[in-house]
């Protein structure tokens, strides 16, 4: 495979992605309050391994050194998130100073290496203590979240420059206010409309303070997406494909650009006017600078009368004999092609930028070394696929790998492994794998053959 950096042009934002209960553990230190998450995995029947996030990487004591790496590897931007709870203990009104001062050294240590860094607020670790007043279910959220993007605005603004509102605001509320697979811990519509429509409007809210609080921002949020075929040429297949679209596609972006909930292809969303306010449908527009996509896989569904709600089911991958992760995600570079062809349709949407996009694989450490030709080969034709739709005219300026490290998977626990670095979860060891090699040598080089370092 043969390829260049240059092909993407000067402008192509290039980084790596991570989040903070994923990475930074510290669970209790620094005045660091409790999140749904560290309430949820108590809980060891909900994770994989019985596992839980309070040490993760213990990222919160070594960022400097994993900075180092980033460094080392020359990646130019670097994604975080901010954890909530460890700014407001209790989700809002007393700051932590000591929160404050931890994302400070972080920001800073990313600009002393020439890193540019790029905050998501939100990515799903909500402070305990609003869950307990109803979460993402309560109208109270809009006013919850404003004071928390204000006080992200007027501590990190100066320096930090491109945000994220939200983190796959699809899964957070449907896999932890629809499903309980996700914190925290919620079932059925009830739960989930109220949390999807105020997540919604969050993202308008948050979107309008980092316009009027930061100067020369670049606002965006990210969605998870999926491209989605039926099963059969049947049209209850057909329609069944069309309803999972709107749901895992379209549900969060098309009333963000002013187009309103796909009610048609998804009617049990109209149980949303039972949340509906005056001005709301106002409130949710606001014009981003740019959409992150994040995409791992593809997804085959058909039709199903016994299913409620969404009358169809997806077809597990590891039943269709197609190339998985170990996530069991089937390997399908098409469809990062497919979504990012569909969101280019939008005439509301300036830019798109992958922010998130890898895959988990067995790594076994042999001499010092991971091996990891598997995840080299699907960074390397999923970044055909993004080459290929930019060059049909789709306006997509980065690329940003998921993971920098290997880390807790939410409810997969340790078992799953999507870094370019491996961790060693007992000694907090980092090893560079040969994934993260590749990355380096390809943002380091023009028209090479990209190969596994020897």
């Amino acid at each position: 495979m043969i390829y260049s950096i240059d092909d993407f042009g000067e402008d192509f934002y290039w980084g790596v992605s991570t989040a903070a209960y994923q990475i930074e553990g510290g669970m209790n230190e620094g005045g660091k309050g409790l999140s749904i998450w560290d309430e949820f995995v108590k809980n060891k029947n909900k994770i994989k391994d019985g596992s839980n996030g309070n040490d993760a990487c213990n990222h919160y004591h070594t960022f400097e050194s994993d900075i180092e790496i980033i460094d080392q590897l020359n990646i130019p931007n670097y994604r975080f998130s901010i954890s909530w709870s460890r700014l407001l203990p209790n989700g809002t009104r007393k700051v932590n100073q000591q929160g404050i001062d931890f994302y400070n050294r972080l920001i800073d240590a990313c600009l002393e290496k020439g890193i540019t860094p790029w905050v998501t607020l939100y990515h799903w670790d909500l402070p305990l203590a609003l869950e307990q007043k109803g979460g993402w279910t309560s109208r109270e959220m809009l006013n919850w979240f404003e004071d928390y993007v204000n006080l992200c605005a007027r501590n990190f603004g100066d320096r930090v420059k491109h945000w994220m509102v939200l983190n796959e605001p699809m899964v957070f509320t449907g896999a932890g206010y629809f499903l309980a697979y996700h914190a925290p811990g919620r079932k059925g519509l009830s739960n989930f409309i109220p949390a999807m429509h105020h997540a919604t409007l969050c993202q308008g809210i948050g979107g309008r303070i980092l316009r009027n609080e930061v100067y020369k921002a670049k606002i965006g949020t990210t969605f998870s997406c999926s491209h989605i075929d039926p099963y059969g040429d049947t049209q209850n297949d057909i329609t069944t494909a069309k309803r999972f679209d709107a749901l895992l596609n379209r549900l969060f972006i098309e009333p963000t650009i002013g187009l309103g909930y796909p009610v048609r292809d998804l009617p049990l969303v109209q149980r949303v006017e039972d949340y509906m306010k005056a001005d709301d449908d106002s409130m949710m527009i606001f014009e981003f600078d740019f959409i992150g996509i994040q995409n791992y896989t593809h997804e085959v569904v058909k039709h199903s009368y016994l299913i409620p709600y969404l009358k169809g089911q997806i077809v597990n991958a590891d039943e269709r004999n197609v190339p998985i992760t170990t996530m069991n995600w089937e390997v399908y570079p098409s469809a990062i092609y497919h979504i990012l062809k569909k969101f280019g349709k939008y005439d509301k949407i300036k830019e798109l930028i992958v922010t998130e996009n890898g895959a988990a694989f067995e790594d076994s450490v042999i001499s010092g070394k991971i091996r990891d030709l598997d995840r080299i080969q699907f960074i390397q034709s999923y970044l055909d696929a993004v080459l290929r739709v930019k060059n049909e005219g789709v306006k997509v300026t980065g690329y940003f790998i998921w993971t920098l490290l290997d880390n807790f998977e939410w409810a997969e626990g340790y078992t799953q492994r999507f870094g370019l670095v491996y961790t060693d979860f007992i000694t907090n060891q980092r090893i560079i794998k040969d994934s993260g090699y590749w990355y380096y040598r390809f943002l380091n080089s023009s028209k090479v053959r990209c190969l596994v370092q020897k």
